[in-house]
């Protein structure tokens, strides 16, 4: 048993339709062609380089700092760069960084008391960064990134520092990751 065929006025519609559907596939085929999205921390070269992203981020020295804060910033950056390996013998880059800490009250709460005490505090690490070229001392980058961190202040001294302490590490921690990505762009756009 077969279909009967089509009368002449169906068969051009249909062979429009068909046309269209050539069409658009061939447009969706172009559009994903020029599509450049691609893994920021593959294996694969940056840009016009040999180099891979992995690779490029291994070869950044970071400059020693001087504050406890900053200290954790560059410990966990340096993680994040090299992998938990050992820094590069002849780096590519140079890495500055300057870290500041603000540390606020978020909240004043009167419970049964008079007395406003603060219940909650915000410690936000900032960090600017310059990252040079090590052969030319030319800057390849600049930037700012900052990351806050809130902690319960409560009424005992010592559990009120060690709260605090535990939310510049937070911070810390995480600072050094949005550095990580922020070094990470600047390579990309540098190698196109």
């Amino acid at each position: 048993m077969s279909l009967p065929d089509a009368e002449p006025s169906n068969r051009a519609g249909s062979a429009f339709l068909r046309r269209l559907v050539i069409a658009g596939a061939a447009a969706s085929v172009l559009l994903a062609a020029g599509c450049t999205v691609r893994p920021l921390y593959s294996d694969a070269p940056l840009g016009n380089s040999t180099v891979s992203a992995k690779a490029e981020l291994a070869s950044i020295a970071v400059k020693p700092v001087s504050s406890r804060y900053a200290q954790q910033v560059r410990n966990n950056l340096i993680f994040g760069l090299y992998g938990g390996a050992q820094a590069p013998a002849a780096p590519t880059y140079s890495l500055a960084l300057n870290v500041s800490e603000l540390v606020q009250s978020a909240a004043t709460i009167q419970v049964t008391t008079d007395v406003d005490q603060p219940t909650a505090g915000t410690v936000t690490l900032t960090a600017a960064y310059v990252l040079t070229d090590a052969q030319t001392g030319k800057t390849v980058a600049t930037g700012t990134r900052s990351i806050s961190s809130s902690y319960d202040k409560p009424s005992q001294e010592f559990a009120n520092y060690r709260a605090q302490i535990d939310a510049e590490n937070r911070a810390a921690r995480e600072l050094g990751e949005v550095l990580r990505l922020a070094l990470a762009q600047d390579l990309a756009k540098k190698a196109r």
